[in-house]
């Protein structure tokens, strides 16, 4: 897959994408990763991508023009790239729709805003969906961007050492992970589970099962069906 991510701060990517899994599965080429700054498309001499909203109101609006410049001139290498914009408007990102999104055989375009946000007229005829990572601001969108391209490329096929991490893990069946432990058996007083010391796999499945179920419970409630009592 190839992912590409649109920003006026292209170093606040490399960093948390360029380490440990994921930049050896980029070694590997299980993805390419290109990161673009925005103002080379800009077209001006002072390299500006915003301006004033019209109505008036605080802040600036980034302009449409260098966003269609570098989808355009990106799609030239990837046709048919899904294009998101990282915007607090967006819908919730989660981990059914990073499988979603590591499934897709096109690549993405990641877009991210800054100031007041991005002129409308971008989302209307660039954009293919809307992404938020939580009900919170941040200063920009690039942040949202690296988020979205870790969960998204870790779910790709030989990126994670053992496949059966991804199948296992929180939000796979609408339940967090179960508590995790290892050596020593006793660490200050505290004792791992006898259960897990046990050898007996049917026993730790079901307690792995009965503590992911406490877990969400817990932490994230809302998660669990009503109806379902385990």
């Amino acid at each position: 897959m190839r992912i590409d991510i649109v920003t006026i701060f292209p170093e606040i990517c490399r960093g948390p994408l360029g380490e440990s899994i994921l930049q050896r599965a980029r070694d590997r080429g299980l993805f390419s990763l290109h990161i673009h700054d925005l103002r080379d498309f800009s077209g001006n001499r002072h390299r500006s991508v915003d301006d004033e909203p019209y109505g008036g109101g605080p802040g600036m609006v980034m302009t449409p023009g260098p966003f269609f410049a570098a989808v355009e001139a990106i799609r030239r290498e990837s046709p048919g790239a899904r294009v998101l914009l990282m915007t607090p408007q967006g819908k919730r990102f989660d981990q059914s729709a990073a499988r979603s999104l590591a499934n897709a055989s096109t690549g993405l375009i990641l877009l991210c805003g800054h100031y007041e946000g991005v002129d409308h007229r971008v989302v209307e005829a660039l954009v293919d969906d809307e992404i938020s990572i939580g009900d919170y601001i941040l200063t920009n969108g690039t942040l949202a961007a690296a988020v979205v391209a870790d969960a998204v490329i870790r779910l790709l096929p030989g990126v994670l050492g053992d496949e059966r991490s991804a199948e296992v893990e929180s939000f796979s069946e609408s339940l967090l992970e179960a508590p995790h432990y290892t050596r020593p058996p006793v660490f200050r007083g505290l004792a791992v589970p006898a259960v897990l010391l046990s050898g007996n796999h049917a026993a730790i499945a079901q307690w792995r099962r009965e503590a992911a179920h406490q877990r969400t419970l817990q932490n994230r409630p809302d998660l669990l069906n009503p109806a379902d009592p385990n």
